[in-house]
């Protein structure tokens, strides 16, 4: 299984993170034991991190396969969920300012929060989800999925063409303006319309 993460696919957290808004997909990938499936406890990999929340729909892929057109790209998925890209923000940026990979910043054990998942049936149109995200009772990220600057079709048909895309891998498409710090003790409540409900609570640094 792979977890295949998109940034800045919305134009509004685009320009509060100072990104250029265009060009193809930015594409990075977190380990499968990133996955923290149905909630439970985060824990950063040690104590001094600057960890933020990003709330997202995840793309789950049911038939896989090389190349896929944008016209069938949705007939490869299966089920959609809310999940988060949890971020050690001081990481990234170093990450950025050197020109270095993302890995360690998006890919700690448990940054992939993913609910329940919806099958795909029963999602009308997944450009038409709202998405919330709430930190211990407060609003933090308020969007819409019909605002990703790249579709999810889109992002499917991009993926394939550099690698094959296989049953039971996870997109998370990419997470609206609001990002924002967490603490120890904070208690996340992620939700996508129609699609699922996530919660998480933040636990002391993993030993």
């Amino acid at each position: 299984m792979k977890i295949l993460g998109i940034g800045t696919n919305y134009a509004s957290h685009a320009a509060e993170m100072g990104s250029p808004i265009g060009g193809d997909p930015v594409v990075f990938l977190k380990p499968s034991s990133a996955l923290l499936a149905d909630g439970g406890i985060v824990r950063p990999p040690g104590p001094g991190h600057e960890l933020h929340h990003e709330v997202e729909l995840v793309v789950r892929i049911g038939k896989g396969g090389k190349r896929i057109p944008f016209e069938k790209a949705l007939d490869c998925v299966d089920a959609y969920a809310v999940g988060l890209d949890l971020t050690l923000r001081d990481l990234q940026k170093e990450a950025k300012r050197l020109g270095r990979p993302w890995a360690l910043a998006k890919g700690f054990d448990t940054s992939a929060p993913v609910s329940a998942f919806r099958v795909a049936a029963e999602v009308p149109d997944p450009q038409q989800v709202a998405l919330t995200l709430k930190v211990n009772g407060q609003v933090r990220q308020s969007g819409s999925t019909a605002d990703m600057i790249v579709p999810v079709a889109g992002l499917i048909a991009f993926l394939s063409q550099y690698m094959t895309l296989e049953p039971g891998d996870l997109v998370f498409t990419g997470t609206p303006a609001g990002v924002g710090p967490l603490k120890t003790g904070d208690v996340l409540e992620a939700e996508a319309a129609g699609v699922g409900k996530l919660r998480v609570t933040v636990g002391a640094a993993a030993g």
